[in-house]
């Protein structure tokens, strides 16, 4: 039978790794900045092709973002 493990203890090991833990951080940076701009479009009630439109992006770049694919301009 399987052990159950949380999951902040599972990464111990892993994270001792410097460039894993590099790699973690980037990915953590990615998901805050989607998570922050989705709720800062919705809370302004904008469409994604409405604030591409307001920040002169294509509907893409908002929604490549939203879903934490950051653009390299980002």
């Amino acid at each position: 039978m399987a052990t159950n493990i949380p999951f902040d203890d599972y990464l111990d090991e892993p994270l001792k790794d410097t460039e894993f833990k590099a790699d973690v951080a980037a990915e953590s940076t990615k998901l805050e900045t989607a998570v922050a701009l989705t709720n800062a479009r919705e809370c302004a009630r904008l469409a994604q092709s409405e604030l591409a439109e307001h920040a002169d992006v294509l509907p893409l770049t908002i929604a490549r973002v939203e879903m934490g694919r950051m653009p390299a301009f980002i």
